[in-house]
């Protein structure tokens, strides 16, 4: 019996950024990041979006696409680290409003019996989702289980990390039908405790905040989505964890050269070109070549091999990066639509070959495994329609960017947008403070 991903679905928010917008408002040379980095276009969620919605899109388009009964969904695992609160988890807001939606057709409720949980570690959070799903219908071979990624980037205006922001959602469904990729048990794990990126929470004392009231706390503490991040450390955590784990994947296989073998590498992407960057020192190893010093480095990666090697086994994946930015959790899974995306507009065929996956979270953990393009996988892909949705998205100009990041304006932008938003946060009645109400538009 085989297992691994049966179906697969997506969602990314209507607006986006131009980047050389972006870079001309900083002063940045927008060849630096377009030709550099890779990067185009930043998706960006609107005013009434946020993680759960990204998730309950995604979910609904998975169910919708695939004429899947949700009631046959035993559990629905989100990797995420943009949740909405510290003990609900963002699923159940995103199980909540797809089940409002379906009511109709399957009843109240009809994910009443399904297991919910959000799963955390930085951006291999939802890889982590998987790996555990997998285990379950592995032992329940009877069973489905939907994991989703789903995650907004957001950075400090004008910091190093601004131009890497993106956002979106990406939803598979886990099962012993494989139809799109059927996933090996082997996973190679590199941990260590890092602090290359994280969130913490920060303190504010009563006397430094001005027109503060008497009755204010003497200290409070503050939560924000922007990161605390060193780039230059976290990209060598990032190459550190993804040697280590590979070389775990290799020792557990017994597999030499692995990525030879594959047919596309899939990584997660902070920004478009940042796979095919760190892939270097693997690379090297593989065929011992020198690596310890810059100029190595780069004599490595402007080698006419390791070029060719990109444009075989990488190129394609990065693709839809460079359309929306750093989707966090949800990365992985859109480079490795990209990829497929791809191959099926190309009228490619893929099934039976061989995929490698390098998955990386800050803090740090990464895992590498591998899985079997299936039999059926043209009929999967031919639901997504990616690149044709990314073009259908709405430009934003620069104002309004700021506007939105610093949560300035109160009505959407896109006055045609249908389907979910945040309609209101309840914060009167104290037993239902902080509660957060969602609408669906048809």
């Amino acid at each position: 019996m085989t297992f691994g991903i049966e179906a697969a679905s997506y969602y990314v928010p209507s607006l986006y950024l131009e980047i050389k917008d972006l870079a001309e408002k900083r002063g940045i040379e927008p060849a630096k990041l377009e030709k550099g980095l890779g990067l185009h276009k930043m998706g960006f969620p609107d005013v009434h979006e946020d993680a759960a919605t990204f998730a309950a899109e995604a979910l609904l388009k998975l169910i919708k696409d695939y004429q899947i009964n949700p009631k046959e969904i035993s559990r629905i695992y989100l990797g995420t680290e943009s949740a909405l609160d510290a003990a609900k988890p963002t699923a159940s807001y995103a199980m909540q409003m797809v089940e409002k939606v379906l009511e109709a057709e399957f009843g109240e409720r009809c994910f009443k019996n399904c297991d919910v949980v959000d799963m955390t570690f930085a951006c291999v959070g939802a890889v982590d989702a998987l790996h555990n799903s997998l285990d379950f219908v592995r032992a329940n071979p009877d069973k489905k289980a939907v994991v989703i990624a789903s995650d907004y980037a957001k950075y400090e205006l004008a910091s190093s990390g601004e131009y890497t922001q993106g956002g979106g959602a990406v939803a598979v469904l886990v099962s012993s039908k494989p139809d799109l990729l059927e996933i090996e048990n082997n996973w190679g794990v590199a941990t260590e405790s890092v602090f290359d990126f994280f969130k913490p929470r920060r303190h504010y004392n009563k006397e430094n905040l001005t027109n503060a009231p008497e009755n204010f706390p003497d200290k409070i503490e503050i939560f924000t989505d922007e990161p605390v991040f060193d780039g230059q450390y976290s990209n060598q955590c990032y190459q550190d964890r993804i040697r280590e784990a590979y070389q775990h994947y290799k020792e557990i296989t017994g597999k030499n050269k692995p990525y030879e073998a594959w047919k596309y590498l899939i990584f997660h992407l902070p920004y478009a070109f940042h796979g095919k960057r760190v892939f270097t020192e693997i690379y090297s190893l593989e065929n011992d070549l020198s690596y310890e010093t810059p100029e190595e480095q780069k004599v490595v990666a402007k080698s006419e091999n390791y070029i060719q090697f990109i444009n075989n086994k990488i190129e394609k994946s990065q693709r839809a990066s460079s359309e929306i930015g750093n989707m966090y959790t949800a990365s992985i899974f859109m480079a490795l639509l990209s990829a497929l995306q791809t191959s099926f507009n190309e009228n490619e065929e893929l099934a039976g070959e061989e995929i490698g996956f390098l998955a990386y979270g800050s803090g740090s953990k990464s895992k590498v495994f591998a899985g079997k393009v299936s039999e059926n996988w043209k009929n999967v892909v031919s639901k997504w329609n990616l690149f044709e949705e990314l073009k259908n998205r709405t430009a934003i100009d620069f104002e309004t960017y700021e506007k939105l990041h610093r949560k300035q304006l109160e009505i959407s932008v896109n006055e045609n947008y249908k389907g979910f938003g945040l309609k209101s946060v309840e914060l009167e009645n104290p037993v239902l403070n902080g509660a957060r109400y969602y609408s669906f538009q048809k």
